[in-house]
């Protein structure tokens, strides 16, 4: 399995035979080398969305077009841009899963908010969501852009993720503490990889509060375009 960061909170991961690209918001990220782009969508087969906003959404649409494969995510979402851009889509909602090959991805609630802008003005885009990502007998929850939330309990029951790839910026979503308060309190992480930050200066700009509160999980600080293999 290879996880890799795009920047933000976009990844590729390579599992069971799959390439998924995930919120992968490459044109305009200020963290994203424009010219490795090629490099970073090479080989994908499928692109899962958590919400509608810009810096997760924004290159969905042309990554798909670019590479002829469908795009996963909420049915308003994935409902607009069918209709609107002739892409392929796939929706589901959340507690669905959808067999991706070999992968199993269950949509899972978020706590956030969700549209897309326009020129006419934003757009309601469904609502927000996260992720369990299921291959090679490992689980992988990617939060989405979320806060602290009760459900992550019945997310560790039902699911044992032993990775977790959790937004951790603060201002639009937790910061390192809250992340970490939500991997002591409610999972049992073997790995944790924090995202939706150091983007821009009012995001965090270091895991090391992360780091420090979960001394006996591997916490990775990604790189973007470096793969961390697992």
């Amino acid at each position: 399995m290879k996880i890799t960061w795009l920047g933000h909170s976009g990844f590729r991961i390579e599992i069971a035979g799959e390439i998924l690209l995930v919120d992968p918001w490459l044109d305009g990220n200020p963290m994203f080398p424009a010219e490795r782009r090629a490099e970073a969508t090479a080989g994908a087969t499928r692109i899962l969305v958590s919400h509608g906003h810009d810096d997760h959404s924004a290159s969905a649409v042309a990554i798909a077009r670019e590479l002829g494969i469908p795009i996963y995510g909420m049915p308003e979402l994935m409902g607009y841009w069918a209709e609107k851009h002739g892409v392929e889509t796939v929706d589901f909602n959340k507690g669905g899963t959808v067999a991706l090959g070999e992968v199993r991805v269950t949509m899972v609630s978020a706590t956030h908010s969700s549209s897309f802008s326009t020129p006419e003005g934003p757009v309601y885009a469904g609502t927000e969501s996260g992720y369990m990502i299921a291959g090679e007998g490992r689980t992988i929850y990617f939060s989405g852009d979320t806060d602290v939330m009760a459900d992550m309990e019945i997310f560790e029951e039902l699911h044992h993720p032993e990775i977790g790839i959790l937004a951790a910026g603060g201002h639009y979503t937790m910061d390192m503490a809250r992340a970490a308060y939500a991997a002591q309190k409610f999972f049992n992480f073997r790995t944790v990889i924090p995202c939706h930050y150091r983007t821009f200066p009012l995001l965090e700009q270091s895991a090391e509060r992360l780091i420090s509160a979960l001394p006996d999980v591997n916490v990775i600080e990604p790189e973007v375009l470096e793969p961390i293999e697992l």
